[in-house]
């Protein structure tokens, strides 16, 4: 036997409601055949959703100063951002920009529920994309769901063809735009089509191609209510002055259909009549009538859907609408300052702040310095204890630069003369250096020492790094 969940209707103030739904943990997945709809939100949603996929694919493409603007070079460790170059190093500069989204996506969640979901999330875009290619092909609803029904032929084979070809093209399109933000994009499809782009390169296409055509063709809403823990967390997130999609219940119910123009309030009916279409709508299948739900994705589409029929009808628009749970028991108008939205805010810009301040107090040059590991020291022939070590110099800059070395620390450990060297934009050099002191000179055996690397035309260019000399034993 399979698990029974009974599930109740949410929605605030219920009137009429329908008796509890069983929800089946083993039942087969009902395919969703959403309906097109035309309206205020989705205009928004089409905006919202091109600005992603434009971003998303034009982005590579964009040179800047004679390069890719945007570039995580993994063979040479080096993130080119338009202006900025970064280095493993500054990996820390990606954990606060995780910080900064996530409290945003707090913050917006908070206001505003779950509209990253509905608007811009890559998830729902690219299936907007791919529901579209299914129209095109299949036809509206009601023909795709006929098509589903129909037995096998040559019409359907030939919609069913040509709708996954598209498919995969998008898939591939997509998995290829991935990879051009890690390798140059510019000579990717050369040495992608000749063969010479490399196991991983392919690995890598192929892999995003697969995930995008089963994610956004195959498994589209379940990947929103069962794999997503945005979804699962929304919960903790809301509160009852949250902007979500809701029914307004007391306006709405008793539900039936009826004539225009007449007097339906005498029957005793709401103004929902009930037409289901705001559920025809639905990208993830719900009725938003049965309330807040963890699949809803706040895409309004059953807004413009409802005040399509409320139009229609000669009925307020606003039966489905964004609105506060407080707003719809009549207990108050919307809170602008609560508690959790104050606080999301304040933590965002302390962030954003600090964020903003490193990145402008950030030196464009890194220095790491790395001791020979085949010996401890070695004595020359002048009887001199030597270290050696490889300066690994990194030029973060847009321009050209010339550097000087120094050390600092004991007087007795001298450096034996490294010349000026020049670094272009982003380039990466191993210098080797050699420090030495006289043993009579020298009373430890270890001695802490500090490499210094500046820029010869801006003394503030400058970066420094720690390690040590190793002296024999007396």
């Amino acid at each position: 036997m399979s698990q029974k969940i009974p599930t109740q209707d949410q929605s605030p103030n219920p009137v009429n409601i329908h008796q509890p739904q069983q929800l089946d943990l083993h039942a087969k997945r009902t395919k969703i055949h959403p309906r097109s709809i035309k309206g205020f939100f989705n205009n928004i949603r089409h905006t919202t959703m091109t600005f992603v996929i434009l971003l998303y694919g034009l982005l590579p493409w964009v040179n800047w100063e004679g390069r890719q603007a945007l570039l995580f070079d993994l063979d040479r460790q080096q993130f080119f951002i338009f202006d900025l170059t970064f280095a493993p190093q500054d990996f820390f500069f990606l954990s606060w920009l995780l910080m900064i989204a996530a409290f945003g996506l707090f913050l917006v969640t908070v206001f505003a529920g779950r509209v990253f979901c509905g608007y811009v999330c890559p998830q729902s875009t690219w299936t907007a994309i791919y529901m579209w290619i299914e129209r095109a092909t299949e036809g509206e609803r009601n023909a795709r769901m006929k098509l589903d029904k129909a037995n096998i032929s040559a019409e359907k084979v030939l919609r069913r063809g040509i709708k996954h070809f598209l498919w995969l093209l998008i898939a591939f399109g997509t998995g290829f735009t991935f990879v051009g933000y890690f390798s140059p994009i510019r000579s990717l499809a050369p040495e992608f089509f000749t063969g010479i782009l490399g196991g991983w390169g392919y690995f890598f296409i192929g892999l995003f191609t697969v995930f995008t055509y089963m994610n956004a063709g195959w498994l589209r809403e379940q990947v929103c209510i069962h794999m997503c823990p945005y979804g699962r967390l929304q919960s903790v997130m809301f509160d009852k002055d949250t902007l979500i999609v809701s029914y307004d219940a007391e306006r709405g119910e008793s539900r039936g259909s009826r004539k225009k123009n007449t007097d339906y309030k005498a029957d005793g009916l709401g103004d929902c009549i009930d037409c289901q279409l705001c559920v025809q709508v639905c990208p993830t299948g719900i009725d938003i009538r049965d309330g807040l739900q963890v699949a809803c994705i706040q895409c309004a589409l059953c807004i413009d859907a409802c005040d399509s029929i409320m139009d229609q009808m000669n009925y307020p628009r606003g039966l489905v609408r964004y609105t506060t749970e407080h707003i719809l028991e009549h207990k108050s108008s919307y809170h602008w300052l609560r508690p959790r939205l104050i606080g999301y805010s304040a933590v965002l810009l302390v962030l954003i702040g600090m964020f903003v301040y490193t990145l402008a107090m950030r030196i464009p040059l890194t220095i790491e310095a790395i001791r020979d590991r085949n010996q401890l020291y070695r004595e020359n022939n002048e009887g001199l204890i030597e270290n050696v070590y490889t300066l690994k110099v990194m030029n973060k800059s847009q321009q050209m630069q010339t550097y000087h070395v120094e050390i600092e620390g004991d007087a007795a450990i001298t450096m034996t003369k490294v010349p000026d060297f020049s670094l272009a934009a982003g380039e990466v050099s191993n210098l080797p250096v050699t420090l030495q002191a006289d043993p009579e000179s020298l009373k430890q055996t270890k001695y802490d020492i500090e490499f210094e690397v500046h820029a010869t035309n801006n003394d503030d260019m400058k970066a420094k790094t720690e390690s040590r000399f190793l002296a024999p034993t007396h």
